[in-house]
């Protein structure tokens, strides 16, 4: 005999659908400014750039206009180190409104290893990426801005806290769009200042036992 389920079973119970309903109706209320938020994916697992594809797919798949800023991630035209901008560069091709904007030095080694000292040419970089997001803060027309590694610029030792700091109070006088932003380590005026923080935490990872970035996986 088939067992009837009552529709706030399905729902998760009486109490938590007047919960979300209570939620809908104060999210209604709010300014067309309120309804905007600022993201921040941080930590040293794998998969903050991941998700901030993952909200610019789904954005996109909306009908939202998208802009992505990457620091330190450049691109020379020739030599591709993230595989996901050969899709998103496809997607603009065909008309889904995005913009990638890539900056940075090249810091892969012809043998495969990574450059992490930083040289003049570095800075020069991310300043062109800072002042991208400041004029797509003021004065762009995007839904999303995702604004990858401008936390991790911080931890390189390539921007100040400042200049992330910044960036938020600016937002916080244009919110007319969604802001996300990526990086390694927080600090107190961040967790105070934005609405949503999702951590990376590393419990496990084979590159300790030696798999480095995998095209198609890491890159």
């Amino acid at each position: 005999m088939k067992t009837k389920i009552k529709q706030n079973e399905i729902s998760g119970g009486k109490k938590l659908r007047e919960r979300m309903l209570k939620t809908v109706k104060s999210y209604e209320k709010l300014s067309e400014a309120d309804k905007h938020c600022i993201h921040i994916y941080y930590g040293y697992g794998k998969g903050k750039t991941t998700s901030a594809i993952g909200l610019i797919i789904r954005a996109l798949g909306a009908g939202k206009k998208v802009v992505m800023i990457q620091f330190d991630k450049g691109y020379d035209g020739k030599n591709e180190h993230y595989s996901e901008r050969n899709v998103l560069r496809k997607l603009k091709e065909i008309g889904y409104p995005i913009e990638i904007i890539a900056t940075g030095c090249e810091r892969m080694n012809a043998d495969g290893t990574f450059r992490f000292k930083n040289v003049k040419e570095d800075f020069s970089e991310v300043k062109r990426g800072l002042k991208f997001a400041k004029d797509y803060v003021k004065d762009g027309e995007q839904d999303l801005l995702v604004l990858d590694e401008v936390i991790a610029a911080v931890t390189n030792n390539l921007l100040d806290k400042k200049d992330v700091e910044d960036l938020i109070k600016l937002f916080k006088k244009n919110k007319r769009f969604e802001m996300v932003m990526t990086g390694h380590k927080l600090w107190s005026v961040l967790e105070d200042e934005v609405d949503l923080i999702t951590e990376m935490k590393k419990v496990k990872h084979y590159f300790d036992k030696g798999i480095p970035a995998r095209t198609g996986i890491e890159i």
